[in-house]
């Protein structure tokens, strides 16, 4: 939780409807840090993008209260609020340069002419476009207008920058490579971002905290690593990366600890988490890369036979579907080092893994 007098951005019981029924947003009580890069991560329909629209000024609360540096902008235009904003779009004037672009919100503010040219080359330099000032949108790549979107966003110091998809609209590899260069940009600015994706990958890569939005509300908010390792539930443990999922139900709770009945398995030994009721249904989360292919016997707490389905080669790691424990779909990731190429369909292997490596979840 970021230190209040260090709060940029405030979200007071926050609602949103659009028909007076159905929330789209609820109770959202959220503070963002100075200098913070915090990324809104959600399925579309989960609230995230409303979310940045009310910060932006171009949707209004139905309830509750937004705080941009401690002061109420609830009534302020977008154009008073000193954002800058980086869209999926672009959103890039057509018929300017590069140059005549940046220098659109310097103009605006009414700083002199000296000043405006010094901050454009100074953006242009920063995401390293300083030799195409003199031409249009039309004339650049993809990833080039990209830049020169973010440059003009931040081109005028704002107290923060919100991005809306912004690399949705380019391929993977040119994705990845715009993904470093803003965090970069990020790092060396120091600029506090509120950014919105639906790719999981993006967020774990580019972020200080991530909020993990479904259904109009906040279901975690952790760090990156917080949230791949320690998923609070079901849903963060699905939506953040890859994930094993069996059904269970609680029958011992030892401290930290619990046993789950699996149909067609046994018993499990797992961490429980938020369980806290012996008998009542629960989800037993483990990631694929946590598996062991054939332990030892006794090695582990928990080990069970099991079939190969399918062994994918992926170049630097194997991903095997195997069927075990009444599930066809149950993934193991090793590296390409274990030489586990060699496994056909149908070999009969045992797996297993370590207690505090299965989290056992609400299955609410």
């Amino acid at each position: 939780m970021p230190d209040s007098n260090n709060t940029v951005v405030k979200f007071a019981n926050i609602q949103k409807t659009y028909d007076g029924n159905a929330l789209v947003v609820k109770n959202l009580n959220l503070d963002i840090a100075r200098g913070e890069f915090l990324t809104m991560l959600g399925p579309s329909g989960s609230g995230k993008t409303t979310t940045l629209m009310m910060l932006a000024g171009f949707e209004a609360p139905t309830q509750g209260s937004i705080l941009l540096e401690g002061r109420s902008i609830d009534n302020m235009p977008p154009h008073k609020r000193d954002i800058g904003m980086v869209f999926q779009n672009y959103a890039l004037f057509p018929h300017m340069t590069v140059e005549e672009n940046l220098a659109f919100p310097l103009k605006v503010r009414k700083l002199g002419k000296a000043e405006i040219e010094a901050r454009v080359k100074r953006a242009l330099d920063m995401v390293r476009l300083g030799a195409h000032g003199k031409r249009r949108p039309a004339q650049l790549s993809g990833g080039q207008q990209q830049r020169v979107a973010v440059a003009r966003a931040l081109v005028f110091d704002p107290k923060l920058v919100l991005m809306d998809e912004p690399l949705g609209a380019l391929d993977k590899q040119l994705r990845e490579q715009m993904q470093l260069e803003i965090k970069h940009i990020h790092q060396e600015l120091g600029v506090t971002v509120v950014y919105v994706t639906h790719d999981q990958s993006e967020a774990l890569t580019m972020s200080d905290r991530i909020a993990v939005f479904n259904d109009g509300a906040i279901q975690q908010l952790a760090a990156p690593a917080e949230l791949y390792e320690r998923p609070q539930n079901a849903f963060v443990a699905q939506f953040i990366g890859e994930n094993n999922r069996l059904q269970g139900t609680v029958l011992a709770r030892n401290g930290t600890t619990c046993k789950v009945e699996v149909p067609n398995a046994g018993n499990v030994q797992a961490l429980a988490v938020n369980v806290e009721v012996v008998g009542r249904p629960t989800v037993l989360s483990l990631r694929p890369e946590r598996v062991k292919l054939n332990p030892p016997p006794g090695s582990l707490p928990n080990i069970f036979k099991a079939q190969v389905a399918e062994v994918i080669y992926l170049g630097d790691h194997v991903r095997i579907r195997v069927s075990v424990c009444g599930h066809d779909d149950f993934v193991i990731k090793l590296p390409n080092s274990e030489g586990v190429v060699q496994l056909d369909p149908g070999t009969a292997i045992t797996i297993g893994w370590k207690t505090e490596d299965c989290r056992a979840l609400d299955a609410s």
